[in-house]
């Protein structure tokens, strides 16, 4: 039987860039929907921002997960691109079309809301115990992906997100594209750009992790086990 067609490596471009756009915006947009109306209650805004993100992700991953793979997530595409044979030129694009669309996904919840196009946000996010955050929150993210399934991924990379917001100190942005476009929302979900590097360094450092607990606990199979966003939700992320 003929192996399926692959989307264009234009298509699942595409694919990342909008899927990016449309989580990063629910990420601020929510946050800023819940600043206007949680009259203060911080508790409340992080409900909102949880419940939406939680409904978003599901949607994304459904959706565009049998085009891209749906990573929307650099560590995601650095960890499991070699393992899947994506080539460096597609990882790298990827990764592009990432960060744009976190741009583009900022932007557009500011403009909705009546900000400005892009304003540094004020919110800082730093020290030990929320870097030790990332690297948890990021960690487990990986390891949930490399274990899904294609029946599952979709809800347990939705579930496990909505709740390590709220057992992380950092509320679980795992994610260098989005903690990239939230630098530019001076809002409830923003990220000062002072916080930004060690955010980072601190996700990467968890996405490693991820990758040696899932090589620690990986179990034979007669198949090689789908390792990805992609690979769990339709096997048609090859290069």
């Amino acid at each position: 039987m003929p192996e399926p067609l692959q989307p264009a490596l234009a298509q699942r471009l595409l694919a990342e860039f909008v899927g990016t756009l449309l989580l990063v915006c629910t990420v601020v947009g929510s946050g800023i929907m819940a600043q206007h109306l949680a009259d203060g209650n911080v508790a409340l805004m992080l409900l909102a921002n949880t419940v939406a993100t939680v409904f978003i992700l599901f949607v994304l991953i459904q959706t565009l997960g049998p085009i891209s793979g749906a990573h929307f997530n650099p560590v995601v595409t650095a960890v499991f691109g070699a393992a899947n044979g994506l080539p460096w030129s597609a990882r790298l694009g990827y990764v592009g079309a990432q960060l744009a669309g976190a741009l583009a996904g900022v932007v557009l919840a500011n403009l909705m809301f009546g900000h400005a196009p892009l304003e540094l946000a004020q919110q800082v996010r730093s020290g030990p115990p929320l870097w030790l955050a990332e690297v948890l929150a990021t960690a487990g993210l990986v390891f949930v992906i490399g274990r899904s399934c294609a029946r599952t991924a979709p809800a347990l990379v939705a579930a496990y997100i909505g709740a390590a917001m709220w057992f992380t100190a950092s509320t679980s942005l795992a994610n260098p594209a989005a903690t990239f476009g939230r630098m530019f929302s001076d809002s409830f979900a923003g990220v000062a750009p002072a916080s930004f590097p060690a955010l980072v360094a601190a996700q990467v450092a968890g996405g490693l992790l991820g990758a040696l607990l899932l090589q620690a606990l990986r179990m034979p199979t007669p198949t090689p086990k789908p390792a990805s966003v992609a690979q769990a939700l339709s096997e048609q992320s090859g290069p």
